[in-house]
């Protein structure tokens, strides 16, 4: 595509030459590292209540009230994707930079493409480094090695971790392309973050048990299944829980099903850990979810930018 290439490296330059981008860097490394001590400072107690994949643990384990670099990612790791798209559009059109941009022989799609490219390759690298740090400091700190499968899940876990910050980015760039000020974006963006980050949970409590009350011994009986399993599916629609969700099994090989299970399914079924393929079976469909709500997201701003008229304003 014309113009493609020397966009996409204008618009990753432009990242990584910016403050912003240090920052962004900056507070990740800070809480990574700080998950690392919080980690660390408790492995003993998470090794003595199971000592298999130990070195998982440096990425799913807490201490002295500090969160897991799993938690932290999964709260925080939006606001990459929002701080590198929010201003992506609308910032060069309110400067007069869009008018010349697309001015240039260049096709106008080229322009949309390559800053989405750019900003995912600038999520890529905080997470790939930020990840393979977190490992490399663990493995220095605690002595602990990773086994083959240890090193794949974590490879995965991170490109999960992409995959997930990438629809933060795809959505700030519609907001970007719909609302005319920067300002405005970046309240939308953060706006809807916040709602699915802490309240899609108790909105999806409460409509569960509307439809499916269980407030009193009968109805709990009767209701708890469907209500479980409605509530199960609406938080689903969240990405962050469907992130959550599907990165805790990843990282734990001792979950086994991400459904409701009944007792009959119980019967006669032997405890142990998944294995690396069985794990994925089990959230494949989780990161199917993620990649089309980033290509969704990515296609509205697309669809919005192809059809503005950006030379008359």
């Amino acid at each position: 595509m014309t113009g493609l290439h020397a966009l996409f490296r204008k618009e990753l330059a432009d990242h990584l030459k910016s403050r912003r981008f240090l920052i962004l860097l900056l507070l990740i490394g800070t809480t990574s590292f700080a998950s690392l001590y919080g980690a660390i400072s408790g492995l003993s107690d998470a090794i003595a209540s199971d000592s298999s994949f130990a070195f998982l643990k440096l990425y799913t384990s807490g201490g002295n009230s500090i969160p897991s670099f799993m938690s932290f990612i999964a709260l925080l790791g939006p606001i990459i994707g929002l701080a590198l798209g929010f201003d992506a559009v609308n910032s060069e059109r309110a400067g007069g930079t869009l008018n010349r941009l697309v001015s240039q022989p260049i096709y106008r799609d080229s322009i949309i493409i390559g800053k989405f490219l750019a900003g995912t390759a600038v999520i890529a690298t905080i997470i790939y480094t930020m990840g393979i740090a977190l490992g490399a400091v663990g493995i220095l700190t605690t002595g602990l090695k990773p086994t083959g499968e240890e090193a794949w899940r974590v490879l995965i876990f991170l490109t999960f971790t992409v995959v997930y910050i990438a629809f933060w980015l795809a959505l700030a760039i519609l907001f970007s392309v719909v609302c005319r000020h920067a300002a405005t974006s970046a309240l939308a963006s953060i706006a809807l973050w916040i709602f699915f980050a802490i309240f899609m949970s108790l909105v999806s409590s409460i409509i569960a048990n509307a439809v499916y009350p269980v407030s009193n011994d009968y109805y709990a009986m009767v209701n708890s299944l469907n209500n479980y399993t409605l509530e199960l599916n609406l938080n689903r629609i969240s990405p962050y829980y469907l992130y959550s969700e599907a990165v805790s099994t990843i990282m734990n090989p001792l979950v086994r099903s991400v459904n409701a299970v009944t007792m009959n399914q119980l019967v006669g079924a032997i405890s142990g850990y998944l294995s690396l393929g069985q794990s994925l079976l089990l959230v494949w469909p989780h990161l199917t979810g993620l990649a089309a709500l980033m290509l969704i997201a990515f296609g509205g701003s697309y669809i919005g930018f192809m059809r503005q008229e950006v030379r008359s304003n």
